[in-house]
């Protein structure tokens, strides 16, 4: 059934990714649900949350917060759209990755026109993200119900559509810059970093006042006009229908350039194809004898350099953000932690630290610096197995290199990449703090920005690792579902009260509170110790697989 027609047979790629997705999300707002209904119980709590969200409302804007629904509302924030991951990724390869592969090719070959392919796909994808939507729906209902929280079935679904129509935003952002793009990959990795830079956007009202011009230019803005979660606040119809109207605009674009290109070009190639018949120089090969061409290392670093500075850009500038905001929230947080017993007590269940206000807010935020980097690291590592479907490898293992040398080149070099965003967010960190009179411990800052480094290495090891039984888009799928699953329990879990052993099977646990706590040598050393067993298994692996086959 599933091979009866372009749509089934994108539905059925789709199938997993509904259900980690679906499930992975809706089980992340079930658990915060959860949490805030064991700490309202306590005596004085519903003020310290009021107080408490007032301070981070430059990540969310806190809205009925002493109710679960806009706590939750509130404590999920930005993070939430960890989902748009999917959509971004998806939406770029149902056109580009299939011309990659050359599929597209073989299904144009029989009689189906461009354009119903196209809408095929794209209607695949976007019921693929509805169902996933749902599914995050009715996991959020039975939190609700459970914790008593005041919404109801449609509060739900009304949520569960909004997020999946910001997702769709972004998918349909891939969708149409993979027009521009050669490789689907880099239609995802643009689409990321403009997720990453709309969701500061529609943060700079909350901290610069007058900017909400801004941040209106965001469509992040617009999805947080509807709260359904909140009864008292409702849903804006008319965000939803903004939402809509842009992926309807976007993908609308997509289709009609992709129709009328050729296929495995994209648009600017089109125009340079067009020179060349006009008389213009062709352009030059590359040289036979080019510094990057020398080594595999050397080849690797200018392979991995364009995606390492974008991710650097947004890395550091990230850690430059936060210090920012930490600089204007920090005598409000430390006045609320010093006066009030009670505070104390819900930061402390809320997963938050108490000694000095900087760095705790600090802490929380570089948290997500590990998350940032291993990201990237995901996408080197899932590059590496992209080079072997597609043949590039054995043009390598051609020439008389061994194997293991090969693949420890490549991850050489994406381990210089990673030293160099670490050094690079070091430097943003503190000349921003140091430019906006921010007092903080320069060794605790260092410990913090050069510890993400370790986090990077293991991600792309245990990629490299897996790309010795994985395809492309299993592996991807795979890499993405366990950092979104360490995310989870470093994110959840304490609130929860897991123990000590759940906790460290996230590898986000050994980063720990570098910014409090200085430099956690042993924990670092763990993590160094298991990304190099990853690395000699990865080695091995690909010294003993047939190229090509997973």
């Amino acid at each position: 059934m599933w091979w009866r027609s372009v749509y089934l047979k994108t539905l059925r790629e789709g199938r997993i990714a509904v259900l980690g997705w679906g499930l992975g999300v809706g089980l992340l707002i079930l658990a915060v649900e959860a949490s805030v209904g064991s700490v309202m119980g306590a005596a004085g709590a519903k003020q310290a949350l009021a107080g408490i969200t007032q301070s981070f409302k430059w990540a969310a804007e806190p809205v009925a917060v002493t109710t679960v629904g806009g706590y939750t509302t509130w404590k999920l924030g930005f993070t939430i759209l960890i989902m748009a991951i999917w959509p971004l990724i998806a939406a770029g390869r149902i056109l580009r990755g299939a011309e990659e592969r050359g599929t597209m090719d073989v299904l144009l070959s029989v009689p189906r026109r461009r354009l119903r392919v196209a809408l095929e796909s794209l209607a695949a994808t976007w019921t693929t993200l509805l169902v996933m939507s749902l599914l995050v729906a009715l996991v959020t209902s039975v939190g609700g119900a459970m914790t008593h929280a005041g919404y109801g079935l449609a509060d739900a679904l009304l949520f569960g559509l909004n997020l999946a129509l910001i997702c769709g935003v972004f998918g349909s952002i891939a969708l149409l810059i993979s027009q521009f793009t050669l490789q689907a990959r880099t239609a995802a990795g643009a689409t990321g970093g403009l997720l990453f830079f709309f969701i500061v956007l529609d943060m700079a009202h909350r901290v610069i006042p007058g900017t909400l011009w801004l941040s209106v230019l965001s469509p992040v803005y617009y999805y947080n006009l509807s709260k359904p979660l909140i009864p008292s606040f409702g849903t804006d119809p008319w965000a939803l229908v903004l939402l809509l109207g842009i992926s309807v605009v976007l993908s609308a674009v997509a289709i009609a350039i992709f129709v009328r290109r050729d296929v495995g070009l994209n648009v600017g190639l089109v125009r340079r194809r067009g020179a060349r018949r006009r008389g213009a120089a062709p352009q030059p090969a590359l040289p036979a004898d080019a510094w990057s061409l020398r080594s595999v290392y050397a080849r690797g670093l200018v392979t991995v350099s364009a995606p390492a500075l974008w991710w650097t850009l947004a890395i550091a500038g990230f850690a430059a953000f936060t210090m920012v905001v930490t600089k204007q929230m920090s005598v409000q947080l430390q006045t609320l932690i010093k006066d009030s017993p009670t505070m104390r007590m819900v930061i402390s269940a809320l997963g938050g630290g108490i000694s000095g206000a900087n760095e705790a807010l600090l802490g929380a935020l570089f948290g997500f610096l590990p998350l940032l980097i291993m990201a990237f690291a995901v996408t080197q590592a899932t590059r590496w197995s992209a080079d072997e479907e597609e043949g590039r490898q054995e043009l390598i293992l051609a020439t008389p290199q061994p194997r293991q040398r090969v693949l420890l080149a490549r991850y050489a070099a994406v381990a210089t990449a990673g030293l160099f965003i670490g050094l690079v967010t070091l430097g943003a960190a503190v000349g921003t703090a140091a430019a906006v009179g921010l007092s903080l411990q320069t060794g605790n800052v260092v410990a913090a920005t050069l510890s993400i480094v370790p986090q990077g290495l293991l991600m792309a090891a245990i990629g490299y690792l897996f790309s010795a039984w994985l395809g492309t888009a299993l592996e991807s799928g795979l890499l993405s579902f366990l950092l979104a699953l360490w995310f989870f329990v470093s994110f959840i879990g304490p609130e929860l009260g897991w123990s000590k052993a759940v906790l460290k099977l996230s590898a986000f646990y050994y980063y720990g509170t570098p910014l409090v706590h200085g430099l956690p040598l042993g924990d670092m050393l763990i993590v160094l110790g298991v990304a190099a067993a990853a690395l000699v298994l990865a080695a091995v692996s690909f010294a003993r697989k047939d190229i090509g086959r997973a």
